[in-house]
């Protein structure tokens, strides 16, 4: 604080613009020197003394301002001072010095602090300065220096000091964000660049998309980004011919990054995104290799297009250098495909024909091996989930704890071509890939033999009873057992299903299969009839007991001792003693031992139970756990999907209700598929807004949930309409449902569209409508933080 008396010496700080202030209103006579802070020194000693001194305290040019008259300003009196005020400006260039030195001794915290004391008193530093500041604190790989660094490049944007900011730094900033799961400013930053026209070649963004794509927003965004970069080359915007146009065409995006982005859609379940993906790859001249043939495949599959699946089978057939996983994965996507429409025909066929093949390799290798003794120890087995987890290091979980090999921002710069990127984008997306093969579960291989698993039997004898087909069931089962023969009628795929279905208390369906095994000439052992006769004297039923007990005895079956202990258990409780005595003494005449069939009654208790892992136990799960698939949902999504595609929305619409006519349901594929071609088309907001008051009332009666792609393409129809109520109870929804969100895609579609609106003054007069739709653009801007 200043006073009045005397001081011998002080220094005090003041800024350029305050002492200028204050020296012209008071009348004085003064000169501008500079922006930077200063020092003011003041003492009652003449000012030669000053001026011929060699002033070793102070750092930088003096600066002198001539007071030609005192001055007063309130209680501070300059009056008695005369003489010279000494003004000393900071080197600006000299603290761009202490940044850079307090950065290279690692010393953030001085450093930061040296940044903000040049931001306060002459804004940015210098361009080397700024640059050094943000590669050193990604290196760092410190989350609070990297956030420090993301802010600092906002900041700079908003001033529009861009200028200052390199394009390498920003490549490698945006680069470690990704790499430390940080999804969300690295994509922004990557779309900065594209904005500001410093494209990144793809070597370089493909590795920022990999490391995205390990976590579910990162992937999401991944999508995103390949869909906007690809808008600028679609239907050869860019001409590749104009030297002037190379940064733009290194920029676009190649197969290993399309690649990247579908695997990641996948292992998140964001399949619809990749399929607007694969509909772009023709646009922008994307070739397909064998990894983003099998990548489609299983697109295709998720999303029900078995007619795409087919057209891709002739490519996978005539493909010479597909390997044994990929072929399996294919061939799964198939199968599963298969079952989703119900057709369960071209299901068991296509499991029969590899049980066909499977053993003709057996018998060949057989053969084989008698004539060339082949070493056991090095055949190679079964393709499992374990094996592939053993051969395979570097899973998502290494790929985000490797964070110690990032390169330094000095190797990152020598490679101009940025090939250390691109290779690891390229190790990323294999592990990304073995990922994706742990989700194979119907078929497997075995010396480069295709195998059903019992996984898919579990399927298709879950899919034949759900639609009543016991006698189709049963002749697949027995196909299926002569090319593939177990070691005892006990172990056979039928006896395993016929006890599945006693446990479940499908009496009926397992007394038609042994009927028809028994028809095909196929013996089966006791236990079965003992097991069915016991459930039969259990749930009381006597026309089937006598029934089965007359197939028993005509099929030569011997029952055991607990099966004629419940038959006369069961007669005595009709009070049919007499038959009860009849039994019990063709027991006698019979000699059946005491000890049964005990062992086998406790596999079907514990398989009830879930206690067994074979195929049994995981039948019974499949049919307690999982709900009946309704196969014509996927014929219908098929054909409203076609016609939106095609833009033929009021066939869509048509085939909307004839869907709903017959019963099916439509779930959330169905209304992406309609929000899609309404926005495609364009001016379909009121359309849009009656399917989203479906929605949300089949939200509300059933346990229907709808997903992030749907919701996100209603979200987008809505903001781009103007209809912003709506697009805040989508908003919600999505945020109760903890949903990712891009709101920079909707910042700039805000800003593109309704960046006028709302602006000015509230009119004084307003209807209530009006009043309203003003609160929900409001409430909308300030959720995307436009305020």
């Amino acid at each position: 604080m200043l006073c009045t008396r005397k001081l011998k010496c002080q220094v005090i700080a003041l800024y350029p613009r305050v002492l200028f202030s204050v020296l012209s209103d008071s009348g004085h006579e003064t000169t501008r020197v500079s922006r930077f802070q200063m020092l003011v020194s003041w003492s009652s000693r003449p000012v030669n003394e000053f001026v011929d001194s060699p002033l070793p305290n102070l750092n930088g040019p003096a600066v002198v301002v001539r007071i030609q008259d005192g001055f007063n300003h309130q209680s501070h009196s300059f009056s008695t001072l005369a003489g010279t005020i000494l003004v000393q400006a900071r080197d600006s260039a000299k603290l761009c010095m202490e940044i850079e030195n307090a950065i290279d001794e690692h010393r953030f915290n001085d450093a930061w602090k040296l940044f903000e004391q040049h931001l306060h008193m002459d804004g940015f530093p210098r361009k080397s300065t700024v640059n050094k500041l943000l590669t050193s604190y990604a290196a760092s790989l410190d989350v609070p220096w990297l956030e420090k660094a993301y802010g600092m490049v906002e900041q700079a944007i908003e001033e529009s000091k861009q200028n200052l900011l390199g394009k390498e730094p920003l490549i490698y900033l945006s680069f470690v964000l990704a790499k430390c799961g940080l999804p969300v400013p690295a994509s922004t930053i990557l779309r900065k660049l594209i904005q500001m026209e410093q494209y990144p070649p793809v070597t370089a963004w493909s590795a920022i998309l990999a490391h995205m794509s390990l976590t579910a927003p990162g992937a999401y965004l991944a999508a995103e980004l390949i869909l906007e970069i690809g808008y600028l080359f679609q239907d050869g915007r860019v001409d590749p011919r104009k030297k002037i146009n190379a940064p733009l065409i290194a920029m676009k995006p190649n197969t290993t990054a399309m690649n990247i982005a579908l695997t990641g859609c996948l292992l998140f379940g964001t399949t619809r995104k990749a399929e607007q993906l694969l509909d772009m790859m023709p646009r922008i001249g994307i070739r397909a290799d064998t990894n983003l043939l099998i990548i489609m495949a299983h697109i295709y599959e998720r999303n029900g297009r078995r007619e795409e699946l087919r057209k891709l089978q002739r490519h996978i057939d005539d493909s010479p250098s597909l390997t044994d996983t990929q072929f399996r994965q294919f061939y799964n996507c198939l199968l599963t495909c298969h079952l989703k429409f119900g057709d369960l025909d071209a299901a068991s066929n296509m499991v029969l024909i590899m049980l066909r093949k499977a053993r003709e390799a057996r018998n060949s290798f057989a053969t084989a091996a008698l004539l060339f003794p082949i070493d056991k120890k090095s055949s190679p087995g079964p393709v499992t989930q374990e094996s592939l987890g053993h051969k395979e290091s570097g899973g998502l979980g290494n790929n985000k704890s490797n964070k110690d090999l990032t390169l330094s921002y000095e190797e990152f710069f020598r490679d101009r071509n940025f090939l250390k990127l691109d290779t690891e984008a390229k190790e990323v997306l294999n592990a990304l890939l073995v990922e994706l093969q742990m989700q194979v579960e119907l078929i497997t291989t075995e010396r480069g033999i295709l195998q059903p698993t019992e996984k898919i039997y579990v399927k298709l004898v879950k899919a034949f009873l759900e639609s009543g087909k016991t006698k189709e069931l049963a002749a697949f089962l027995i196909k299926a057992e002569k090319e593939d023969s177990p070691a005892s009628n006990d172990n056979s795929a039928l006896v395993y299903v016929i006890n599945s279905c006693i446990s479940l208390g499908w009496l009926d369906q397992a007394h038609d299969l042994l009927d028809e095994m028994r028809l095909a000439g196929v013996r089966t052992s006791s236990s079965v009839y003992a097991s069915l006769l016991k459930a039969y004297c259990q749930a009381n039923r006597t026309g089937e007991v006598t029934a089965l007990l007359r197939d028993a005895r005509r099929a030569g079956i011997q029952l055991d001792s607990s099966s004629y202990n419940a038959l006369i258990e069961f007669r005595v409780i009709q009070k049919d003693t007499k038959e009860a005595f009849h039994i019990f003494k063709e027991m006698k005449e019979a000699k059946i031992p005491r000890t049964g069939h005990q062992e086998f009654e406790m596999l079907v208790k514990g398989c009830a139970e879930g206690g067994e892992a074979g195929l049994m136990a995981k039948l019974l799960r499949e049919i307690k756990e999982e709900q009946a698939v309704d196969s014509g949902v996927h014929d219908w999504n098929n054909v409203i999907h076609f016609f939106c595609k095609k833009r033929l929305m009021q066939d869509a619409e048509k085939a909307l209700k004839k869907m709903r006519s017959l019963g099916h349901a439509p779930n959330a594929q169905t209304f992406h598929s309609m929000v899609t071609g309404y926005a495609a088309i364009g001016g379909k907001y009121t359309e849009v807004t009656e399917l989203w008051g479906e929605m949300k009332s089949i939200a509300s009666a059933t346990s229907m949930k709808f997903d992030q792609e749907l919701l996100d393409s209603v979200l987008y129809t809505f903001v781009r309409g103007g209809f912003f109520s709506r697009a805040n109870e989508v908003v919600d929804m999505m945020e109760k449902g903890k949903m990712f969100i891009d709101k920079y895609k909707y910042r700039t579609l805000y800003l593109k569209y309704h960046k006028t609106l709302y602006k000015g003054k509230t009119p004084k007069i307003q209807t209530e409508s009006q009043v309203k739709k003003r609160e929900a653009a409001l409430t909308l801007k300030k959720w995307l933080g436009l305020n």
